[in-house]
């Protein structure tokens, strides 16, 4: 005897309802277990050191790293630093997968210590940006003296000390140029001759030399390992004005501002002032007092605006002559007072108004 079963409508929807929640149930346990299982970044270095490299070349380096985690990592930037270039093979690495972030830079011509940080974006979310480091130290393999030039006006050929250049390695080579700041050093070489030791003998020209109190010497060379050597140089002046720079606040057209000017011969030399004058005659100057101290003289100038004609500020360039026939440059900024500006302005309104 066959029993029939009745469903009921409600028993219907019941059903469906246990099915439904079933489902999302099955759903939140599996989003449950994604968020549990996330990718993870992890570098075998973070620091990769070139080492000693040579000058002038182009070095390239790695950095292998593995998704450790179980989801799947995605490289979403990896941030630029100056003078690296970077290539990463792909951007998605599933649970497992390795790769590598290619670097590559070219040193300069001098010596120095390379030290970069590279940033690794990801959705790793205990490490989302990972930082890397690249250091190398850049070595040449020629050595030279001196590093620098103190040079002096009073002097034979300026006191300038003969330039040594030579081979660390032992390998050969040649001078192939020589150049300085307005060509006032200059030297005699044969850049078909090749050693691994050169003495240079500069010659200066002091006329030049007095227009250029601060440059360099470049000395080009062919060795793999060092193409260049630079050498700095600076000239004492003949004079030393202070301040070189007159800076006049609050200043009143037409009224006169009193400010002290020293002038002194670095070389201890008797001098005398001829004249004190502004190039464009803008302002008006008027030597009150001149002292003699030690090495030179102190002076006392009153110096007087321009009328303002509707300016904030004036600028004008002074020329301190020297009897022997030398013109030292004193520069002169001012600027007029904030109130003066505004009784002007409140002066224009009444008279706007009346």
């Amino acid at each position: 005897m066959k029993r029939k079963f009745k469903i009921h409508a409600s028993q219907m929807i019941c059903v469906i309802c246990s099915l439904v929640l079933f489902s999302q149930i099955g759903c939140q346990e599996q989003a449950m277990m994604t968020e549990k299982a996330p990718p993870e970044i992890e570098f075998k270095e973070l620091v990769y050191d070139f080492g000693e490299v040579g000058p002038s070349a182009k070095h390239e380096g790695q950095f292998e790293f593995t998704n450790v985690g179980e989801g799947l990592l995605k490289i979403t930037k990896v941030g630029q630093c100056c003078g690296v270039k970077t290539k990463i093979d792909k951007m998605e690495y599933a649970p497992g997968e390795s790769g590598i972030l290619h670097v590559e830079w070219n040193s300069g011509p001098l010596e120095s210590k390379m030290n970069r940080q590279l940033v690794v974006h990801s959705n790793d979310k205990t490490d989302p940006q990972t930082s890397l480091t690249i250091k190398a130290q850049v070595v040449l393999k020629v050595a030279w003296e001196p590093k620098r030039l103190r040079l002096f006006l009073d002097e034979d050929n300026a006191g300038c000390p003969k330039i040594t250049i030579n081979s660390i390695d032992g390998q050969p080579f040649s001078v192939t140029g020589f150049k300085s700041t307005a060509d006032c050093i200059t030297v005699d070489f044969d850049p078909t001759v090749e050693a691994t030791e050169f003495v240079l003998e500069p010659r200066i020209d002091a006329e030049k030399l007095k227009k250029s109190l601060k440059g360099r010497v470049n000395i080009t060379l062919n060795h793999p390992q060092g193409k260049n050597a630079t050498i700095l140089y600076s000239v004492l002046p003949k004079y030393t004005v202070n301040p070189p720079l007159l800076i006049l606040f609050n200043a009143v057209p037409e009224k006169p501002i009193v400010r002290t000017i020293s002038v002194l011969n670095n070389y201890r030399k008797d001098f005398e002032i001829e004249s004190l004058s502004s190039n464009s005659n803008i302002v008006g100057i008027e030597v009150l007092e001149q002292k003699k101290i030690s090495n030179g003289y102190q002076l006392e100038v009153a110096i007087t605006p321009p009328a303002d004609e509707g300016k904030t500020k004036f600028t004008d360039q002074l020329s301190l002559s020297i009897k022997d026939g030398e013109e030292l440059p004193i520069r002169c900024n001012g600027y007029y007072t904030k109130r003066k500006a505004e009784a002007q302005t409140q002066q224009s309104t009444i008279e706007e108004s009346g």
